[in-house]
């Protein structure tokens, strides 16, 4: 189990997104680790739903090793918040979230989204932690 941490009040990018005001946010989540095939991957077998209903895809979410990192690549719909009472606008966006191994048993890396128009588009980019959890 780890407890997945998103900076997201410290976000910075090209999109009007990353110049929005947003708290920080975590999760807990369960993986599992197969590393048959000759790549390793975790799957999340547990942990809360996402609130945005085209996140991620595929489900459930992958992380690959890639020798030095856990990568997770996905595509969805990005929900542009446009202020309180006016409804999201929805693009496309690809996101990469990486997470490296730390000598303190942590994972530190950076989520990067890449949004495909709208007036969201540009690219967000938040750091990221994963820390154990019991």
């Amino acid at each position: 189990m780890y407890m997945l941490l998103r900076y997201a009040g410290e976000k910075t990018g090209t999109s009007l997104a990353a110049r929005q005001s947003e708290p920080d946010f975590s999760n807990i989540y369960t993986f599992v680790t197969d590393c048959s095939t000759g790549t390793c991957i975790a799957t999340v077998i547990d942990g809360p739903k996402p609130a945005n209903p085209t996140l991620p895809l595929p489900l459930p979410p992958r992380y690959t090793w890639n020798g030095s990192t856990w990568v997770h690549i996905y595509e969805w719909q990005w929900d542009c918040y446009m202020g309180e009472g006016n409804p999201k606008v929805w693009a496309p966006a690809r996101s990469v979230a990486y997470y490296t191994p730390q000598r303190d048993g942590t994972l530190r890396g950076s989520w990067r989204t890449d949004i495909y128009g709208g007036p969201c588009d540009g690219t967000v980019v938040m750091d990221v932690a994963a820390f154990p959890a019991q």
